[in-house]
């Protein structure tokens, strides 16, 4: 057997990750709607780099993100803990755990709230399609993904934040 072809991390606790030292790339004012809300990026830690996955927990009052929909990233999510509300342009539905829910690249803008005195953890599953743009249905908001892999946001008139 080859151990020079061995990863340096094959398998992990997900929850001993750590998290994300930035709570956010949104821009204020949103950047502090993000407060309540910590990702751990476990794909990251196994060199992914095709899709993204996130442990992502919501204390009470968090936001999982701003409403959105991707251009041309689909999102998956699992209900590990706690009783989210998923809000999306088209309505409300109340999650709970084992559940899940998908999101198409151009479908319904989507978010998930803890409106709960409970903590929620979701895992998160993204795609990385290069050219992808995030819109914002209820924010004066716009994302385009760069070439480097990082979101650029402007007003969605164009100006930048």
């Amino acid at each position: 057997m080859n151990h020079s072809r061995i990863p340096s991390r094959i398998a992990i606790v997900a929850s001993s990750a750590p998290p994300r030292t930035k709570p956010s790339t949104y821009p204020e004012p949103f950047f502090s709607r993000m407060a309540k809300r910590e990702k751990r990026p476990l794909g990251d830690l196994f060199g992914l780099k095709n899709f993204g996955v996130n442990l992502t927990r919501l204390a009470p009052g968090g936001e999982s993100a701003l409403l959105h929909r991707h251009s041309k990233q689909d999102e998956f999510i699992y209900v590990l803990e706690g009783e989210p509300t998923l809000v999306t342009d088209i309505g409300e539905v109340p999650l709970a755990p084992g559940m899940c829910a998908g999101f198409p690249a151009q479908g319904i803008a989507h978010q998930l709230v803890n409106r709960t005195d409970r903590n929620v953890v979701i895992l998160e599953v993204g795609d990385r399609t290069a050219g992808d743009e995030g819109t914002y249905p209820h924010d004066d908001l716009r994302a385009s993904l760069g070439p480097d892999g990082k979101w650029m946001y402007t007003h969605k008139d164009g100006r930048p934040y």
